[in-house]
């Protein structure tokens, strides 16, 4: 997953996979998600970020894991919290 966003535009976008893009579908004003032919969703584009989301916490990620979807040598590591600079 890739974060990136561009301020002579405003626009954020969260890459989540290499493929090209085919089209989008707006899920909501200023909220476009980016799929392939295939419909696999390969990115999230956000319009107006500034004034959509917090710019100061793009760029940070935490994750979860409940212990039905971890292997059991991931069990004990439950969350993970990581930013990025």
């Amino acid at each position: 997953m890739k974060v990136s966003y561009d301020q002579e535009v405003d626009v954020a976008y969260i890459q989540l996979s290499n493929h090209k893009p085919d089209g989008g579908v707006e899920l909501a004003n200023c909220v476009v998600l980016h799929t392939t032919a295939t419909d696999e969703i390969v990115g999230i584009e956000i319009l107006n970020a500034k004034t959509r989301i917090s710019l100061n916490s793009l760029y940070q990620y935490e994750l979860k894991h409940s212990k039905a979807s971890v292997p059991r040598s991931l069990s004990r590591k439950r969350s993970a919290v990581a930013v990025a600079r």
